[in-house]
This record gives C-alpha cells, sequence and structure tokens, in this order.
C-alpha cells in the first residue's frame, strides 16, 4: 500500500528536532512517503494571515487529489490555524483527505497572549466536513492549553471523534512523545483510536 503525501504542521515556536513531528517526518521519508514539513513565519511571534497564506501555499503544492491520498497532522497552534483555513473561502483544490488536530489550544484560551489572534475559531461541521473528508480530534488528559471537557466540547461541535490520551498532557516533548507510533500507524493506515507512545 503507498503511503499518503503527508504535510506536517507545528504550533507556536515550531517542533524541535525531538518532537514526535520531527520524528514522524523521518519516519515516513524513511519508508518512502512524500512529507511536507514547512516551518512558518516567525513562527515565536505568529501571524494569522501570514500562517493561513503559507498554509494554503504548501495545500495547493501537494500532489493531485486524484494521484495520492492527502493527509495533514496538526499539533497546537496549527488546529486553530486549520479551523479558520476551513472556515475560509473554499478551494476544492485544497480539500483533503484526512486530517488529525492533535493538543489544540482551547478556542478562547487566555493564557497565552502570542496566540490570540488565532483564537475564536469558526466550530462549524459543514467547513470541517469540505475541508477534508474525515478530521479527527487528538486531546490529552493535563493538557494545560484545554482541558478534556473543553475538548469534547470541541469534538461535539465539530462532530468529529476525540481520543483522549491519558496522561499526555500537551503531547509535546515535555509529555514524553518524542516518539509515537499510533501517529505513524494512523497516517499510514488510518487506525483509530489513537493511543499513547
Amino acid at each position: 500500500m503507498s503511503l499518503p503525501h503527508t504535510l506536517i504542521l507545528h504550533g507556536l515556536g515550531g517542533s524541535g528536532p525531538a518532537h514526535w513531528q520531527n520524528w514522524l517526518a523521518g519516519e515516513l521519508a524513511h519508508h518512502g512517503g512524500s512529507v511536507d514539513l514547512p516551518r512558518f513565519s516567525s513562527p515565536d511571534e505568529p501571524e494569522l494571515s501570514a500562517w493561513l497564506d503559507e498554509l494554503r501555499s504548501h495545500l495547493a503544492a501537494m500532489p493531485a487529489a486524484d494521484s495520492t491520498e492527502r493527509v495533514v497532522v496538526a499539533h497546537s497552534l496549527a488546529v486553530l490555524l486549520w479551523l479558520h483555513h476551513a472556515a475560509g473561502e473554499f478551494d476544492e483544490a485544497l480539500r483533503v483527505d484526512r486530517v488529525l488536530l492533535v493538543a489544540p489550544p482551547a478556542p478562547d484560551f487566555e493564557g497565552e497572549p502570542l496566540i490570540s489572534g488565532f483564537l475564536h475559531p469558526v466550530l462549524d461541521p459543514t467547513v470541517v466536513r469540505r475541508a477534508a473528508v474525515s478530521t479527527r480530534l487528538v486531546a490529552g488528559e493535563g493538557d494545560a492549553y484545554c482541558t478534556v471537557p473543553r475538548a469534547k466540547e470541541m469534538a461535539e461541535a465539530l462532530r468529529v471523534d476525540l481520543d483522549v490520551i491519558v496522561g499526555g498532557g500537551h503531547l509535546n516533548i515535555d509529555a514524553g512523545y518524542g516518539e509515537w507510533g499510533a501517529v505513524l500507524k494512523w497516517v499510514r493506515s488510518g487506525r483509530t483510536p489513537l493511543t499513547p507512545r
């Protein structure tokens, strides 16, 4: 079975070399997959409009939809970025097959001024389905940016499946997520639910 083309989107500050997103990119490339792991401009001081433009340029550069499955894996701030993209002007050419939204900040999170411009995305299941055939949300128990009840509210509002990772925190290096076999399996085969590393 051929691997999909995978676009991996980082959050605030980027994903360091030991982060599972970089591990995932390496694993997919090692197995012959096509991977795009862009670094957004000013990752430490993000601007929504700039990141949206960059996201859409990477989506536009994906292989044609009829040639390969197109997958997006977003972490943290990139989850809110994806939701803003989905609510924007629709372009059929930018629609993807599967999206994994990992460790979102709560849509109204006020504890980090640097992400204030990304807050309050539209939580509309119609636009999410328009942007991707299938979308899945993953949250970590004990995430300082989004409680499990808030993640459940997001999943219900978007009408998407939610996986809660016990003890997962923000599902980043600080939480021990350098390698994460379950997300690799999801990219390769769509296997669910997502489980701890």
